[in-house]
C-alpha cells in the first residue's frame, strides 16, 4: 500500500491483491465510481456503484469498522474520487491502483456479462 498526504488527510492507493484480501476478509468496502453501463456489463460481486458523475462525498457512509476504497476502469477517477473525498473532509481514503482493468489482469474473479443470453455470470 502507498500513502500520500494530501492536505490534513491521507489518500491510500492499494494493489489488487490487498483490496481482494480485505475484500475477502469483509473489512472494507468496496465502491465502484464507474457509469452504471460499466457496472452492468461486468463488475466485482459485491462492489457498491456510486458512479462519479454522481459522487457526493458527504453522502459516504461512515468508515467506523470498513475502510472505504474506491474503483474505477483504470484507477484516474478512483483516485479523482478519492481526492474529493478528501478535500470533503474524510480524513483516510483509499482508492485501487489500476482498476478493474488490473482486478481483471491478475484474473481476479468478477460478475460478467453472457453476450448470447445478457445473463449475469461468475468469472474467476
Amino acid at each position: 500500500m502507498k500513502t500520500e498526504t494530501v492536505g490534513t488527510g491521507t489518500l491510500e492507493t492499494w494493489t489488487v491483491d490487498e483490496v481482494q484480501a480485505a475484500f475477502d476478509a469483509n473489512e472494507i468496502v468496496l465502491i465502484d465510481v464507474r457509469t452504471p453501463q460499466e457496472y452492468m456489463f461486468e463488475h466485482v460481486d459485491g462492489a457498491l456503484l456510486f458512479p462519479m458523475s454522481f459522487f457526493k462525498a458527504h453522502k459516504l457512509p461512515s468508515q467506523d469498522g470498513k475502510r472505504i476504497v474506491f474503483h474505477c476502469g483504470s484507477g484516474m477517477r478512483s483516485e479523482r474520487v478519492a481526492r474529493a473525498a478528501l478535500a470533503a473532509g474524510i480524513h483516510t481514503v483509499a482508492h485501487m491502483e489500476g482498476g478493474f482493468g488490473a482486478w481483471k489482469a491478475a484474473g481476479k474473479p468478477y460478475m460478467g456479462t453472457d453476450m448470447a443470453t445478457g445473463a449475469p455470470q461468475y468469472k474467476e
